[in-house]
């Protein structure tokens, strides 16, 4: 086996995940490197966490130096693939033009906010997808109810205390029920506030949330929602955003002064730019993750379109669970290759899912087994720990210190609204890589 260059573009699940394993699999028979906006690892799934104050950046970032030995590091955000001259472009962080030439590719570039053409979205909502946008998000809250607090105005109080959170699904769910906690928490310190609480709306055109879950796990995560108070608005969609506050497609308008747009994601556009083959954005490899007729080109993670055996003729859905599966199998298909044996076909086993409602409520569905409460807790944090590849002692301290007391609820103003558009469709902007 020839010491050949492997480059990685993306360091999500998928990208993350084959780079470990490829650089314990190769021990130094190849040169690996990962190319990246950002030197870490981010533990999406607890993200809706962070905004809602219990925990830290550091606590579900894991650094790419630490914990991937032997694999070269590159900062900077991939702008361009040639398959034809095996090599890859990319802007440095102080916007500096480079390439990588390799012997074998692997994209894991992610996805991006999924914008639908509704008025005024773009300039009004805020995306989730990354650290700046839930840290934003969590001093914006702040903020409002404390500029809530010093207003004279009951109108004006009411908008700056409600938040609608469009898209119902894993992120939209945990984003209202972290969320909710936080503003009840911050609005109970101010006396001027004691007769307007927090009013959050979770929109969706679906018929329930979490629609992928089981019913009774959907239903329990409702009951959870309301009985705090939050309002679930389901078969509902936007129909234009303001800076005043959302029209929704019912008549009803909902003054307020955020929007959190949680409605989905599409495959980085990077991808329609490479020239190979695509479908619905993504791009087509075979059942091994390698794309057709390119031999040294594999590609996984939601930037792949990866056949789902266990659904003929469909892919695999875009999430975590699916990238990091697949970043292993890419890895060992990679070094199958280089060892001239058979490649493997990626099949999926779902584990289950499971959401943290906050608090002490949770839904999970770990082998099939439909879970609510406690029990749901303990399965949901439990996957967690077991997934974090670092920082476990870390997240387990804060999960036990929220318990006792309160959140931390003071605003940093570290990232401004500018630096956290919603379109990051936008190919200046950093891809996710997730």
């Amino acid at each position: 086996m020839s010491n050949e260059d492997i480059v990685i573009v993306g360091a999500g699940f998928a990208g993350y995940h084959a780079a470990r394993r490829l650089a314990k699999r190769l021990r130094g028979t190849a040169r690996i490197t990962v190319l990246n906006p950002t030197d870490y690892f981010l533990y999406l799934p607890l993200l809706p966490e962070v905004a809602g104050g219990v925990l830290e950046p550091r606590q579900i970032t894991v650094p790419l130096a630490d914990t991937l030995s032997g694999v070269r590091i590159v900062l900077g955000q991939a702008t361009g693939v040639d398959p034809a001259q095996r090599r890859v472009v990319y802007r440095d962080p102080e916007g500096r033009d480079g390439e990588l030439r390799y012997d074998r590719l692997l994209l894991t570039v992610g996805s991006v906010n999924k914008l639908l053409p509704v008025p005024g979205v773009a300039d009004n909502a805020h995306g989730f997808r990354g650290l700046p946008e839930a840290l934003y998000l969590r001093d914006h809250l702040i903020r409002q109810v404390e500029m809530a607090a010093a207003s004279d105005d009951p109108a004006e109080r009411q908008a700056r205390c409600t938040v609608v959170v469009v898209g119902a699904g894993y992120t939209g769910t945990e984003v209202t029920a972290q969320g909710q906690l936080l503003t009840v928490q911050v609005a109970a310190r101010h006396p001027r506030l004691a007769d307007v609480r927090p009013r959050w709306l979770l929109v969706d055109q679906g018929e329930r949330i979490l629609a992928h879950l089981d019913r009774r796990l959907s239903d329990a995560a409702t009951r959870t929602l309301r009985g705090r108070g939050a309002e679930i608005r389901t078969g509902t969609s936007v129909s234009e955003a303001t800076a005043e506050g959302v029209h929704l497609d019912d008549g009803t308008f909902v003054a307020s002064r955020t929007l959190v747009w949680c409605v989905g994601v599409r495959p980085d556009p990077l991808v329609d730019t490479i020239g190979l083959r695509t479908d619905q954005g993504r791009l087509v490899v075979d059942a091994g993750l390698r794309v057709p007729d390119r031999p040294d080109v594999y590609a996984c993670g939601d930037a792949a379109a990866v056949p789902d055996r266990a659904r003929h003729g469909e892919f695999c859905a875009m999430t975590a669970q699916h990238a990091q599966r697949q970043g292993v199998l890419a890895a060992d298909n990679i070094i199958a290759d280089l060892r001239h044996r058979r490649r493997r076909a990626y099949r999926h086993a779902g584990l289950g899912f499971a959401v943290d409602l906050g608090g002490r409520a949770a839904a999970a569905n770990p082998l099939g087994v439909a879970l609510t409460g406690l029990p749901a807790l303990a399965v949901t944090r439990g996957y967690h720990l077991a997934a974090l590849p670092a920082n476990r002692v870390r997240t387990t301290a804060a999960w036990l210190f929220a318990a006792a007391g309160r959140r931390p609820d003071t605003q940093l103003g570290l990232v401004p609204s500018a630096a956290v558009p919603l379109d990051t469709a936008d190919p200046e902007v950093a891809h996710t890589g997730t």
